[in-house]
């Protein structure tokens, strides 16, 4: 395996380029680190950032580490959204930790910015973020490096203090002018790219968290996609379009249930076998006659339709990922269901209200934080 000098928190956003790059400068050799979960990352970006930038980069998925840090309810709270910032950075560069060994590297770089967040890069949150990661004496923040104690690796002369930063605050202007200076013409502008900032994100996830017990990466990567329905604990995906309709499949898991409704176009659904969960026949007829009254050319038929509930049982045979604990159907056997295109179901199948789960949010991860603002 390459050998390399430093592990550089790397978004792809403008501040973990330049700060790469800044270590890069100095002549250390940069190894990024892009993490990805359910939530965030772009694993897909990785060898464009590497061209455009110079730059290794490897992709680090913490979605189950992650899953698991927000079921136990994060120590520093969320934002308006359930964005857990501050243990999210926690997580995060305490995996740089572990992976310095394995690399051979030195210490860790982020892009970080004392007062650009409000809620993760005060000063006081920046001190506890490095305390808690258990990185202090292996941390540097290379763009507001002359506004902090020097660090370890500036007092020993591994990196140059001169040629570090003083950014702070919510200004933008020093990092467009050192891109310049370090002729980066290609970045993104300022955003965000975590789902868990976003309203309609969040009310996909809330219900999970409720009703998935214990919830995996996998229900959230199945929660990303499509229309979400949900009535109590019963739960149901519903493709938009092809992309869609395959992403579903290969996400299926033995104990589900993919639906798709026979001789006419149709989206697929994925009921999910949440354990505990009572897929009974008039449940799975409600979630196809639900299915079916998303197929045009079905709807407008005016005559009950045919809907095949296929089970999984094999996750090999989708694409999907590590079975979770699932309850079994009652007769193990897929289904053709005879159906009317309806989408009022006595089950209750139902797009959730963020409004609605604001109060249940707040009783499983207690009231929102000063928001970082994305």
């Amino acid at each position: 395996m390459k050998q390399y000098d430093v592990l550089a928190m790397f978004s792809g956003g403008l501040d973990s380029i330049l700060a790469a790059k800044s270590v890069a400068a100095q002549g250390l050799a940069v190894l990024g680190l892009h993490f990805t979960s359910p939530f965030f990352g772009h694993p897909d970006k990785i060898a464009g950032w590497s061209a455009d930038y110079g730059l290794d980069i490897e992709a680090v998925d913490v979605g189950p580490e992650y899953v698991a840090m927000m079921d136990a309810r994060p120590l520093h709270g969320v934002g308006k959204g359930l964005n857990p910032c501050v243990d999210c950075k926690i997580l995060m560069l305490a995996r740089c930790r572990e992976l310095l060994g394995v690399y051979g590297a030195k210490f860790i770089v982020t892009g970080e910015v004392k007062g650009q967040r409000p809620m993760s890069q005060r000063r006081d949150a920046l001190d506890i973020i490095s305390r808690d990661a258990g990185v202090r004496d292996v941390l540097l923040r290379p763009l507001c490096a002359k506004t902090m104690k020097p660090t370890p690796m500036e007092e020993s002369g591994l990196v140059d203090r001169e040629r570090l930063h003083a950014f702070g605050g919510r200004t933008r202007k020093p990092q467009f002018r050192l891109a310049r200076e370090l002729g980066i013409t290609k970045f993104p502008q300022p955003a965000g790219g975590c789902k868990l900032t976003e309203f309609e994100s969040a009310k996909r996830y809330v219900p999970v968290f409720m009703h998935a017990r214990p919830a995996t990466d996998a229900d959230f990567h199945l929660a990303n996609v499509g229309r979400q329905f949900w009535a109590g604990a019963h739960w149901m995906a519903m493709g938009r379009n092809r992309e869609d309709n395959e992403t579903l499949a290969r996400l299926a898991r033995p104990g589900d249930r993919l639906l798709d409704v026979m001789g006419f176009p149709s989206p697929l659904g994925l009921v999910r076998a949440l354990p505990g969960v009572d897929w009974n026949d008039a449940a799975l007829s409600d979630a196809a006659a639900l299915l079916a009254s998303y197929a045009p050319k079905a709807a407008a038929s005016g005559e009950p339709v045919q809907v095949l509930a296929r089970l999984v049982t094999d996750a090999g045979a989708t694409g999907a990922g590590s079975p979770g604990e699932t309850m079994p159907w009652p007769d193990g056997e897929d289904r053709v269901l005879t159906v009317a295109p309806s989408r009022a179901t006595r089950l209750g199948l139902a797009d959730v209200d963020w409004e609605a789960l604001i109060p249940v949010k707040k009783a499983m991860f207690g009231e929102s934080q000063e928001d970082d603002g994305y």
